[in-house]
């Protein structure tokens, strides 16, 4: 019966066919539950009791009203600080890779390794090394005769988060720097060639002309540490666990601690929109910064 309709038609329930599928998983993964987030946001619920009560913005108020939530924000800006950090570092080791260096195959693969590896088989393995106990740097500090710099790397309070920190710039670094040496790739060697003619050192070549080149990759990378480092949650949660004292707590951890916890969905659902919210604001920001610098 398809063949009688013409050609257009043929085509429409075809895309309309192949559509259907990928359409339904969407709005059964993706779409019902970002409405039934909202939802749970305004309800009082234990998570397992059938009955639900309605709250109104009670939760959004208790949620702006805690001071605990926000401290554990504030934690996510020292990861911010070193995603920032990554950035600058895998630009930096992609304009180094991207020469004539000899070996940097073996370079690149290298620094992309780190990516490639387990989250949570990374996490064990720092806590080998940063462990005050038998950790190989506190070993090491000892064996050099820096006993004053061998500390509690994760029970100290002002350093638990840079170390956490550390971690994710060590893991993270390779992909920036494979993102980057794409986006050099990609810039015409005429206009570099051009640039070296008109007597442009290679600093003001790569600040005047690669990087003005590279702005959609450098913003599109800044978008996904945003993204990753505002919503961290695996490295907390499996090396010190909010630890101490809540000083390594983030936005996610507690989100997690009160559904699981807690038993409040409802106010853990209002805590994921506002992290959602607050996301929207920073990246809107940041593409504001990266559009006046391209301009």
């Amino acid at each position: 019966m398809i063949n009688k309709l013409s050609y257009s038609k043929q085509k429409g329930i075809l895309i309309i066919s192949f559509l259907i599928v990928p359409l339904l998983l969407l709005c059964l993964f993706s779409l019902y539950p970002a409405v039934y987030l909202v939802y749970l946001s305004f309800m009082n619920w234990d998570g397992y009791s059938p009955v639900k009560t309605f709250a109104g913005f009670a939760n959004y108020k208790d949620v702006f009203a805690n001071k605990e939530i926000w401290q554990a924000f504030s934690h996510n800006f020292v990861y911010l600080g070193w995603g920032l950090l990554q950035n600058v570092g895998g630009l930096v080791f992609a304009l180094m890779l991207n020469s004539k260096l000899r070996g940097r195959n073996g370079y690149r693969v290298m620094l992309f390794m780190p990516y490639i590896m387990n989250g949570v088989a990374v996490a064990y393995m720092f806590n080998y090394v940063f462990n005050s106990e038998y950790g190989s740097l506190n070993t090491l500090l000892h064996s050099v005769g820096l006993d004053s710099l061998a500390i509690s790397w994760f029970g100290s309070p002002k350093i638990v988060n840079h170390v956490l920190g550390f971690i994710t710039l060590w893991k993270f670094l390779g992909l920036n720097m494979v993102i980057y040496l794409a986006a050099l790739q990609s810039v015409p060697s005429d206009i570099i060639e051009a640039a070296r003619i008109d007597g442009a050192s290679r600093m003001q070549t790569i600040f005047h002309v690669i990087l003005p080149n590279m702005v959609r990759v450098i913003e599109l990378n800044l978008f996904l540490t945003i993204i990753g480092t505002l919503e961290i949650f695996d490295l907390p949660f499996l090396l010190t666990k909010g630890g101490p004292l809540g000083a390594s707590d983030t936005f996610l951890t507690k989100t997690v601690e009160m559904a699981f916890k807690f038993n409040n969905f409802g106010m853990a659902s209002a805590m994921s929109l506002t992290l959602i919210a607050a996301v929207i604001v920073i990246l809107s920001v940041q593409r504001l910064v990266t559009r006046r610098w391209s301009d």
